[in-house]
């Protein structure tokens, strides 16, 4: 679409909004809802379902309801307004970064901003703004409990930082690889990955991302990134774990469509399923030992899996989120979510937004950008009035830990030698026994809990920082030994 054309999109948008409220907020479908919860009371007291249909029948009634209330709560011209803003915000925000001047989108966010504190008013929940915003994203997050699980981190973080920039790592030199050697070796990892063609497809975009259209419909999509002969392929990885998770979801009866059940739990929870086959698998030293061969053989410069290993593993703070390394990667989140707070509940002014950005960065990571496009205009989710939506990552990656130390412990009692057994499967190339844990473990659970409540479910403990910490901390070994 032309720059020109957002305005008129925008205006679509809004009756689309207005149109798509006005039906999810109606009294007839009040009564729908009403009329499924009596015929599940009605079952349920006559007898004719058991304990898991009794659990799964009375938890959708409850999401029904929930997002009903909130629906009814919010006034149809304040979500006409949203649907306008978000598309403004995104026309400038391009705008913006094609001339490099914050200034520019500055107007855009202050109006999201002030839309958003109205639609939290309106919701009248009894959180604070920020945190009703997430909710969408993190199912009953609090600031409280953030706190709790990120101030371990804001303070193990730089920590860890500084004793990577105190490692002697000699430079590798400056190689790449072109766009179709990349796209055959992230090819050939799908299909080693178990990808069932029939069922799902892969497409090249400015952004990678996965979505499901249907019970048989997983798509995806990667890029190329000129100078960087790996960030297709971690790309692949990883977009690949969220259509792993999308494709484990409970189906039954086309759930995507008919119930809310069967859908994902929190984007946090789906962050998890990502990081894990990206950084637990893709970046493992196991998968470097058992894949450099194809690399080497695509004209790359790698000449064992350590070559492999330490290109997959950079740690060099930088100031991209998306390409940042595990262990500079949690700061960024950081700094963002600081900020997206302040904005909403402690009146930062937009104007000051460049300059916070550039002394947070200065101060945790060490690196301070030079223009507003290497800094606070980055990301896309502000430009949309996604706030709350960035600590979903970082919580990912505390998911991903935790589960994965859970895994590795329900694979040795399956008798799995060695001792890391998710290390072993992938040695084996057996991934698809690490899928099996995932799809009994975690996947079949929809939202039948939140993020936390699986996590302590699946895990026996509740979520904490402690295990991505020391991960890290064992990665940090592992790189520092080199051989």
């Amino acid at each position: 679409m032309p720059p020109s054309g957002a305005s008129w999109r925008g205006e679509q948008l809004s009756l689309l909004a207005k149109y798509l409220h006005a039906r999810q907020s109606s009294e007839h479908f009040q009564e729908l809802v009403l009329a499924a919860k009596t015929e599940f009371e009605i079952s349920r007291d006559l007898g004719e379902l058991d304990q898991k249909q009794i659990l799964e029948r009375c938890r959708n009634i409850e999401l029904l309801e929930q997002d009903l209330v909130r629906q009814q709560r919010l006034d149809s011209e304040l979500v006409g307004q949203l649907a306008s803003a978000q598309a403004e915000g995104y026309n400038l925000w391009q705008e913006a970064r094609t001339r490099v001047d914050f200034s520019i989108f500055a107007p855009a966010l202050r109006h999201l901003i002030d839309l958003r504190k109205e639609q939290a008013c309106q919701l009248a929940e009894p959180r604070s703004c920020w945190e009703t915003l997430a909710q969408p994203f993190e199912p009953d997050l609090t600031s409280s409990r953030l706190k709790e699980l990120f101030d371990p981190l804001r303070k193990s973080l730089p920590e860890l930082i500084l004793k990577v920039k105190t490692l002697d790592r000699p430079s590798r030199g400056i190689w790449d690889l072109d766009e179709l050697t990349q796209q055959n070796l992230s090819d050939l990892l799908l299909r080693e990955w178990g990808r069932d063609p029939r069922i799902s497809s892969v497409a090249r975009s400015p952004h990678p991302f996965s979505i499901t259209l249907g019970p048989k419909d997983f798509r995806l999509t990667t890029r190329v990134v000129s100078g960087q002969p790996l960030s297709c392929f971690l790309a692949t990885a990883h977009e690949w774990g969220h259509s792993l998770y999308e494709q484990g979801l409970p189906s039954q009866s086309h759930q995507w469509f008919a119930w809310p059940l069967g859908q994902a739990t929190s984007m946090a929870l789906h962050e998890s399923q990502s990081l894990f086959w990206e950084n637990r698998v893709a970046r493992s030293r196991a998968f470097s030992e058992r894949f450099w061969p194809h690399f080497a053989k695509a004209g790359a410069p790698i000449n064992s899996g350590l070559d492999l290993w330490l290109a997959m593993n950079p740690l060099v703070p930088g100031l991209n989120r998306v390409e940042a390394d595990e262990i500079s990667y949690g700061l960024h989140i950081l700094i963002r979510t600081d900020l997206e707070i302040a904005l909403l509940e402690e009146d930062m002014e937009v104007e000051d937004l460049p300059g916070e950005w550039n002394n947070r960065y200065q101060e945790l990571l060490g690196v301070s950008p030079s223009n507003d496009l290497e800094g606070c205009l980055q990301d896309v989710h502000w430009s949309e009035g996604q706030f709350g939506y960035f600590p979903s990552y970082l919580l990912g990656h505390l998911i991903s830990a935790q589960l994965s130390e859970a895994m590795a412990q329900g694979l040795k009692e399956l008798g799995l030698e060695g001792e890391d057994p998710i290390a072993t499967c992938i040695q084996l190339g057996n991934e698809s026994m690490l899928l099996s844990w995932l799809r009994q473990k975690v996947h079949l659970h929809g939202r039948q809990m939140n993020a936390e409540e699986l996590v302590e479910k699946v895990t026996g403990k509740p979520l904490s920082s402690v295990p991505f910490l020391s991960h890290l901390e064992e990665k940090f070994k592992m790189i520092s030994a080199k051989p």
